[in-house]
Parts: structure tokens; C-alpha cells; sequence
């Protein structure tokens, strides 16, 4: 069985069970035909990932692994912040006529700063640190930037990276402010994991463990009959994952250097919805 299932499970569990409802609460969010999307939710979930031990991809239901990775790619490593630049269309409601999602994600990880050492962007930085100052504790990206933030066509949900190295293995958090737990937690989740794969082995070290925080995790209503059934499910065995082990270079990677093997999933009939 999976682990990434097993804590998918228990979270989602908890959520209904013991969650908070804000259908007391005017909510920002819609759904397509304008009702407003409410949830019910939990604050504050840690979950603890060992990446040595077995890639935490959901079996459940599939996880597009190679459209999440380019998304995970698109930000990390263009820092962009145009739809046009991203294979997929998950950001489309979100985007302008031109494109553009503001000053968010990619583009706050690509501006550049100055330090004593020179002018870094923050994904530079880290790599820069983890070659020269692996036992530093200030390694880190946060793209929240409050005076942005009215630029931004969504505040950033994933938004801060720490990473820390311990006996020759890359450690990293995830923090999240807020997270959807059917549309995006095992996609997120995939995605860090990939980014401490592939940092991790550009930096001459192994995969360690990866910690997510999520502040608000929260189911929609809409989405409540699809959860209670996936949680009724018996998950598979995790599959193995492979990364190119010729790539040294961050820059170098593509959606194509990881790859999941012999990943078996159950399907799912419903289509989801998302609330904007």
C-alpha cells in the first residue's frame, strides 16, 4: 500500500470527521454556474515523506505526473509566469490576454538579489548554497511577497521551500497556506518531491525527507461525495521512480528526467470541478 494513500486517507478522514464547515462565511471562491464553492476544513496538517524509501504519488486515483512535473519545471526552473511557457492548461483561469499570472510563482523565484557573494535569484541561490554552504540553515525560498501581492492573479497557495542537509541527504518543508485535497495535494506533494530528487542530485546529494505543512486543508463541497468514495478504495503498491542519473545540471532537467514505473492506479469516473 501506499504511504502517500495511507496519509491521503487519514487526512481526508479527519477532514470530514472532525472539520470545520464555512457555510456561516461569505467565501471568495465560485463555482462556474457563480454558487459559492464552501468547505470544510482542517488547520494545520504535517505530514512526514521519507523520499529514500518510496516516491509518494497516490494510487487512488491517477496523479499526472508528467504534467505536474512540467508545471514544477515551468516554475522552478523557467520562472515563468505566461500559460504560453506551460504544457497544460491548469492555469488558464487565472491567466490574462496576454498570458501572463502576474507577478506570481515563477516570477518571484527569478527575481534577482543582491548578497554578499552577488546578485542570486532565490532558486540560484539555494543551488549556490547547497554546493558551498550545505550546513547552512538559511536555505530557502518564500515567494509570498506582500508587495506584489496586489499584482498577483493568485496568491501563491505553495509558498515557501527550507531546506536542510544532514548526513549527506537533502531535507526540505513545504508550506502551504492553503490546499485542496482532491485537486491538489497529491499533485503538489509530486511535485516537491520531484524538486528534492532533482536539487538533491545536482548537488551531490540524496534524496531525504520532505515535510508538508498545509495551514487550511480543506475539502469543497462539491468534491465531498467524490472523497468519501476514493477513501473507500485499497491502494496499490507505491511504484519505483527513476531520474535521469546523467543530469548535473538544475537547468538541464525536463519533464522527461523522472519517471514513475509500473505505476498502477484505480480510475476514476467523475469529473472534478474546480472552484475560482
Amino acid at each position: 500500500m501506499s504511504f502517500a494513500d495511507q496519509i491521503f486517507i487519514q487526512n481526508c478522514r479527519d477532514i470530514l470527521e472532525n472539520g470545520v464547515w464555512d457555510t456561516d462565511c461569505e467565501v471568495r471562491p465560485r463555482w462556474k454556474d457563480g454558487t459559492p464553492a464552501h468547505t470544510v476544513k482542517k488547520f494545520g496538517l504535517v505530514n512526514r515523506y521519507d523520499l529514500s524509501g518510496e516516491f509518494p504519488v497516490m494510487t487512488l486515483r491517477r496523479t499526472a505526473f508528467k504534467s505536474c512535473t512540467d508545471e514544477l519545471l515551468w516554475i522552478w526552473q523557467k520562472k515563468s509566469n505566461n500559460i504560453h511557457d506551460l504544457n497544460s492548461h491548469i492555469w488558464d483561469s487565472w491567466a490574462d490576454e496576454e498570458g501572463s499570472i502576474g507577478k506570481a510563482y515563477g516570477y518571484q523565484l527569478g527575481v534577482k538579489h543582491r548578497y554578499s557573494e552577488g546578485m542570486f535569484d532565490q532558486v540560484d541561490r539555494v543551488l549556490y548554497d547547497l554546493k558551498h554552504n550545505p550546513a547552512s540553515r538559511r536555505i530557502l525560498t518564500n515567494i509570498y511577497n506582500h508587495e506584489d501581492l496586489h499584482e498577483m492573479n493568485l496568491y501563491p497557495c505553495a509558498y515557501s521551500m527550507t531546506f536542510n542537509v544532514g548526513n549527506g541527504r537533502l531535507n526540505a518543508i513545504l508550506n502551504q497556506r492553503s490546499q485542496d485535497m482532491l485537486t491538489a495535494n497529491n499533485w503538489n506533494l509530486c511535485q516537491y518531491a520531484v524538486l528534492v530528487h532533482m536539487i538533491a542530485q545536482v548537488s551531490g546529494l540524496k534524496a531525504g525527507e520532505l515535510l508538508h505543512v498545509i495551514a487550511d486543508a480543506h475539502i469543497y463541497d462539491r468534491h465531498v461525495p467524490i472523497i468519501k468514495e476514493l477513501i473507500e478504495r485499497t491502494p496499490y503498491e507505491a511504484p519505483d521512480f527513476w531520474i535521469d542519473p546523467e543530469v548535473t545540471d538544475f537547468y538541464q532537467f525536463t519533464a522527461d528526467s523522472v519517471k514513475l514505473i509500473n505505476y498502477k492506479y484505480h480510475k476514476l469516473e467523475q469529473s472534478i470541478e474546480v472552484a475560482v
